[in-house]
């Protein structure tokens, strides 16, 4: 069983604490522990923005997953490329009913250091921990990177996983396009896979026995409850839709303001409709979090406005309903400017329940930790419909994700990466 005083006691002697990178803390002696973090510090830095952006299979993309391989084999694991772009490392022989765990590399645009590489990493580094201890696996086990689990260059999340489980259309996705106009085939074929592979990879699904992800929490149930480790109880209903408001494009020195049905005036009414109509409902969450403007300049009263919606409630027909109160909302705001609004879903993920015996078995396992809910998408919860799943939560100290300020405590790292050690040795 899982001992939490064996993370006290690395927490006592850590020592002092020196900055590695964006959002990256790690103490001389948890360096080998959390080593990978450091090791990546520098991958995909955002300027601009802050923090990372790691798009899939673009420059940083494809770093992060030169610096899997390398850290894969110094383990002596396996790395293979399935035909959907996700990388397998395995330790020993693939095989069917395989313990996996892993995450993703991918980040939002200007995002955090530890939403995915630290479930990565923490993987890597639990495996290590079981082979010098001289442990030997008695069913096959491999660590996952899932390709574009963020959703951030063609727009879906979780599409390595979804591809995966056949969880979306492989016509729809190979025709996904990013914001430079380059479809995923064209951007597969570059990769080096073939597109016409991409879908629904039965063979790979059958090898997964049980997926366990480790993921920093990203919320505050754990700051409130005062743990460093929670297991995944379920992840709410989510989608994203695409709200294009149409007006009339015409010249912005020329055409008074009385005459004017400017979608940008519209979306902004739009946006502060989708807030209130979400703030006024419990337990929904509502973010317009992108706009793109057509045709951008500066002189120029846009003719449509795209703006991307993200939509989350307690209960799939909550979502739904929510939705449905933001479009007849929105529809009503921009009519006052004289525009027109049409409301596209593009992606949907109903309520996962994870299943609750295997949740209650592993928080008996690591000393009766908490159960929590999330209302965050991941790739565990995609597979959850295919293969048993499960998640450990690692404490994030303000709650904060999605942002250059997302971060975690090296002793809540180690935590984690005890849990994760101590399942997996309990597994295989």
């Amino acid at each position: 069983m899982w001992d939490p005083s064996r993370a006290r006691s690395r927490r006592r002697a850590s020592g002092y604490v020196r900055n590695v990178g964006v959002g990256v803390r790690v103490s001389e002696l948890a360096h080998g522990t959390l080593a990978g973090l450091a090791e990546i510090a520098d991958i995909g830095r955002d300027a601009r923005r802050g923090g990372y952006s790691r798009q899939l299979w673009q420059g940083p993309d494809l770093e992060l997953r030169a610096w899997f391989a390398l850290r894969a084999e110094r383990l002596g694991l396996a790395v293979e490329t399935d035909r959907n772009g996700n990388l397998w490392a395995w330790w020993g022989t693939p095989g069917p009913d395989a313990v996996v765990t892993g995450s993703h590399l991918d980040s939002v645009p200007g995002g955090g250091a530890y939403d995915g590489p630290l479930g990565v990493v923490s993987a890597l580094e639990a495996i290590g921990r079981l082979q010098a201890s001289g442990f030997t696996p008695s069913r096959p086990c491999a660590v996952l990177v899932f390709a574009e689990e963020e959703g951030s260059r063609f727009g879906i999340a979780c599409l390595g996983s979804r591809l995966l489980t056949g969880g979306i259309d492989a016509d729809r996705a190979r025709a996904l396009t990013d914001a430079d106009g380059i479809t995923l085939a064209e951007a597969a074929a570059t990769a080096g896979l073939d597109p016409r592979r991409l879908g629904a990879d039965p063979e790979a699904l059958a090898r997964i026995g049980l997926f366990l992800e480790l993921h920093v929490e990203q919320g505050r149930g754990l700051i409130d409850l005062g743990r460093p480790v929670a297991v995944a109880s379920s992840i709410l209903a989510h989608g994203r839709w695409r709200l294009t408001v149409s007006g009339q494009g015409n010249h912005a020195g020329t055409t008074l303001m009385t005459g004017r049905r400017d979608p940008m005036v519209a979306a902004a009414r739009a946006i502060v409709a989708v807030q209130e109509t979400a703030a006024a409902i419990p337990g929904a969450r509502a973010t317009v979090g992108r706009l793109e403007v057509v045709p951008g300049g500066t002189n120029v009263i846009a003719s449509s406005v795209h703006a991307w919606l993200d939509a989350r409630c307690d209960t799939e027909a909550g979502t739904r309903a929510l939705v449905a109160a933001i479009t007849a909302q929105v529809e009503r705001a921009v009519s006052l400017n004289g525009c027109s609004v049409a409301v596209t879903e593009e992606s949907w993920t109903g309520t996962v329940a994870f299943d609750a015996a295997l949740a209650g078995r592993f928080a008996a396992a690591l000393g009766g930790v908490p159960a929590l809910p999330t209302g965050a998408g991941h790739d565990a919860g995609v597979l959850s419909a295919s293969v048993p799943s499960a998640m450990l939560f690692v404490r994030n100290p303000t709650g904060i994700s999605h942002s250059p300020e997302e971060f975690a405590e090296v002793e809540d790292c180690v935590a984690g990466i005890d849990a994760l050690e101590a399942l997996l040795r309990s597994l295989l």
